[in-house]
């Protein structure tokens, strides 16, 4: 018959480096959506005072 052992320490070890790498990653810089949403916003209100004033 073979051994049915399994090392606990093994899986304890590879979670262990698992939550480690995603501690890592959720670390890591994001790049930040707030760029394009800003300039969207001020095109609209670019767009917007020009109207005013060409059809004022």
């Amino acid at each position: 018959m073979s051994d049915q052992h399994i090392d606990p320490a093994g899986n304890t070890q590879q979670f262990r480096a698992f939550a480690q790498r995603a501690e890592q990653e959720s670390a890591a810089p994001k790049k930040s959506s707030l760029l394009p949403i800003v300039a969207v916003v001020a095109v609209i209100v670019v767009i917007g005072v020009a109207a005013f004033f060409l059809l004022r």
